[in-house]
């Protein structure tokens, strides 16, 4: 692989109750498990991050498949919902939906673009065949 660019973040503390910190102190911000884990919440946590991070990584795919394509998808979004479980023998394991939303644009089309991005997205080549990730056009 041709390295174009390395992130850096430490993670301090008690893991899901500690502190994580980018290189560049962009990301500085505790981390607390959420309630419905059990936790005290009233901080991001680590699925919350990993959300922020695909949602953003998919719709910058979303619009450089869009710009080939020329096709318009000005005021397209997407969310991603990341799902944490436990999984076989005491693991826990995640689960991903992205609603995408592209207004304005014919569903048959969206839809091409939606999986033309998530072939494109590093997020969903890192996650692919590792954890389940639906699109949902919306």
């Amino acid at each position: 692989m041709n390295i174009l660019y390395t992130a850096h973040a430490t993670a301090s503390g008690d893991g899901r109750n500690g502190h994580v910190r980018s290189s560049d102190g962009l990301v500085d911000t505790d981390v607390r498990s959420p309630v419905e884990l059990g936790g005290s919440g009233g901080a991001t946590n680590p699925e919350q991050l990993f959300a922020a991070g695909y949602a953003a990584c998919y719709l910058n795919a979303l619009l450089r498949v869009a710009r080939r394509a020329k096709a318009t998808v000005d005021g397209a979004e997407v969310t991603a919902d990341v799902d944490f479980g436990p999984g076989a023998e005491g693991t826990f394991q995640l689960g991903v939906t992205l609603r995408i939303s592209i207004p304005g644009l014919d569903p048959e089309q969206a839809q091409a673009l939606a999986e033309a991005a998530h072939k494109v997205c590093p997020y969903s080549n890192a996650t692919r065949g590792n954890i389940p990730v639906e699109l949902v056009l919306e």
